[in-house]
């Protein structure tokens, strides 16, 4: 692993960065060049400083080299490279995590919970489906339970993000169709009103997020006890974003005007009861 890696993941300073202190070294040097490769290229996407067209071309850029070879690759692209095959990574899953933060290049509508899920299988799910294979899961029913989770935590990023969204070019995320269920118009949520439709419909987006959790979490319980192990950083992100959409319901959804966060110390405490229930990993 090299630092740049290395950096790169300390210097996020996210909720997936926090729960991988928990794997096998090995592993968690995988795992890191991976979570540095994602932060890569959202933060390409996100580069508000950047032209749409420059920052486009800098992902294809990625996906070019991923899938025909990089003709001139830097060290980080090499590290990327070698980890794909090492660990036999399959490509298309690497591409669309790249489709996916191309999706997020310039503001768009979803009309949809099917056309949502769409952009949440690739920037989530597609995630979830590299980490199982990096935290050494063998069990087909771990790519279900990764796909369930990944909808989950990237849904519970949009509520958490809501007002955040509408701030960076009026970008909107929750289905247009679930807003006009609750007669809760596009123009209510650019002028953030938050009323009760509003909380009623925040409310049907928790329960779709609910219902993901809970099936996680019944795939997860019917796992061999290796994978399990293995989940160990998983289920700590579960727990960290299940705990937050708990804390953003009982306070009324106030998205508009605060975003929502555990404490270091609730942190801490999720990591912990993990780490002391957890069984032996492999190659501890």
């Amino acid at each position: 692993m090299s630092v740049v890696s290395s950096e790169i993941t300390r210097k996020a300073k996210s909720n997936l960065a926090f729960a991988l202190g928990i794997l096998p070294k090995e592993r968690r040097d995988d795992m890191v060049v991976f979570y540095a490769f994602c932060r890569v290229v959202d933060d390409l996407a996100d580069d508000q400083a950047v032209a749409p067209a420059k920052r486009e071309a800098a992902l294809n850029a990625w996906k070019d080299g991923l899938e025909n070879g990089f003709a001139d690759p830097t060290p980080f692209q090499r590290e990327v490279i070698g980890l794909r095959d090492a660990r036999q990574l399959p490509t298309e899953l690497l591409v669309a995590i790249i489709e996916g933060c191309k999706m997020d290049l310039r503001p768009q509508r979803f009309g949809t919970w099917e056309d949502l899920s769409k952009y949440t299988w690739k920037v989530a799910c597609a995630v979830g489906l590299v980490s199982v294979r990096l935290f050494g899961c063998t069990h087909p029913d771990a790519d279900r339970f990764a796909v369930a989770l990944g909808h989950a935590l990237q849904l519970t990023n949009i509520l958490r993000d809501v007002g955040e969204d509408l701030s960076n070019e009026l970008r909107i995320y929750l289905p247009l169709a679930d807003l006009a269920r609750f007669q809760y118009t596009e123009r209510d949520l650019v002028g953030r009103v938050h009323d009760g439709r509003f909380l009623a419909m925040m409310a049907y987006q928790a329960e779709r997020t609910e219902a993901f959790y809970q099936e996680a979490k019944a795939i997860h319980a019917t796992l061999p006890a290796a994978d399990r192990a293995a989940l160990v950083p998983a289920a700590i992100m579960e727990d960290t974003y299940r705990t937050l959409l708990g804390k953003m319901k009982r306070d009324g959804f106030r998205v508009f005007d605060r975003r929502y966060r555990l404490s270091k110390a609730r942190k801490l405490a999720i990591f912990s009861k993990h780490l002391i229930t957890r069984p032996t990993l492999s190659g501890e």
